[in-house]
Formats: C-alpha cells, sequence, structure tokens
C-alpha cells in the first residue's frame, strides 16, 4: 500500500505563501528567505545560463542576485510579485555583467558547456511553438547558446523571458521596466533574427 504524504504545513516555510515568506524574510527571518530562494533559483539561474551561457557566471550571478535582494527587502513595497521583482534584480544583474565583459574579452565558444545539450531539463524548457524548437534536439545547447549570443542584451532577455521561461508579455514589461509594445517588438526581432541564425545550422534533409 503506497505511503500517504502529507501536504506541507502551512506553519512552516515549505507550507507558506509567498506573501507571508516576504512579510517573514523582511523581519530577517533566514528560514523563510531560504524557502523563497528554493523555490526560484533554478528559474532564476535558468534565465542567467540562457544569457551568459557560462555555468560559472550563472551560478554566481544568480547567488548574488538573491543576496542583493534579500539586503534590498525593506525597499520591497509589493506593486509587483517577490518573483517579478526578484527577476528584475537578476536581470539588469546580468546586462551589467555582459557590458563588463564585452569590454574585457570577446565571448569565446569554449565557454559553453556542451555535454549538457541533451539534458533533459533543458530541452523541457524550450518551447514546441518557438524558432528555437526548429534546432532539434541533435546539439541542442551548441547551437541555441551560439544564436543566442548573437542577439543585443535586451533582445535576448525577452527571448529567454517568453520563450525559454514562459512569461507572458505583461510579466516581461515588468520584468524589463518597459512597455508592453515594446516587448511585443523586440520579440518580434529577436525571432527573426533567431530564425536567420538558426537557418545555417538547420539543413534540408
Amino acid at each position: 500500500m503506497a505511503e500517504t504524504v502529507s501536504p506541507p504545513d502551512a506553519n512552516t516555510p515549505a507550507g507558506m505563501l509567498e506573501a507571508d515568506l516576504v512579510r517573514r524574510a523582511r523581519k530577517g527571518d533566514l528560514d523563510a528567505y531560504d524557502e523563497l530562494v528554493k523555490r526560484y533559483q533554478q528559474r532564476i539561474y535558468a534565465t542567467i545560463y540562457h544569457m551568459t551561457a557560462n555555468h560559472e557566471d550563472a551560478n554566481d550571478l544568480a547567488q548574488d542576485s538573491f543576496i542583493k535582494a534579500f539586503h534590498a527587502l525593506k525597499s520591497f513595497k509589493g506593486g509587483s510579485s517577490f518573483y517579478t521583482w526578484l527577476y528584475r534584480i537578476a536581470v539588469n544583474k546580468t546586462i551589467n555583467f555582459l557590458k563588463q565583459r564585452k569590454h574585457k574579452h570577446h565571448y569565446s565558444l569554449n565557454d559553453l558547456d556542451f555535454n549538457t545539450e541533451h539534458n533533459p531539463d533543458l530541452v523541457a524548457l524550450i518551447s514546441e511553438k518557438t524558432p528555437l524548437r526548429e534546432a532539434g534536439l541533435t546539439e541542442l545547447q551548441k547551437v541555441l547558446n551560439e544564436a543566442l549570443m548573437k542577439l543585443s542584451e535586451p533582445h535576448r532577455m525577452v527571448v529567454v523571458l517568453h520563450d525559454v521561461q514562459g512569461q507572458s508579455h505583461e510579466e516581461i514589461a515588468e520584468v524589463m521596466d518597459c512597455n508592453i509594445g515594446t516587448v511585443r517588438s523586440r520579440l518580434f526581432y529577436a525571432r527573426q533574427q533567431l530564425q536567420g541564425y538558426l537557418t545555417e545550422y538547420v539543413k534540408p534533409t
């Protein structure tokens, strides 16, 4: 007979709503903030990785984003969800990092992790309704990162947030601090660019 698994206790961090966790974290409750980190670290990391194409940089930037968010919690007014507010911090840190890196050295394909091209978690992130899927699963990691890294930071970010992370136009506009029309135009342009880049790899059989 299968063992019955009880739902998380609402009085423990794992069972609390986001708003309750944020309220406790603002008062210095590290357990509450740790639960927020657990809930969002994978998605934050995935977003940053698709922007940087480097696991070490993604780990460092994700950690820095959570640390900055913790210290800035008192400035969080609740006008948006904590998740959106956190995303904005991570996006800004990543874009600033990429600008600094561009001045330091040219992007090298050696930064790519070719061993993850068949990672099922990565494959699951790719929407079937976007140009990203047309690359297929063969050498997926290599192709996607090469194509994404050719986009400008704002265009790359809107593709990652919408086509990879599944966020709505409204959510992306809030994260990127722009209007919905700008999100749509950037997404359209970025998809057109990606389609052209991926055509170089996807040859007719």
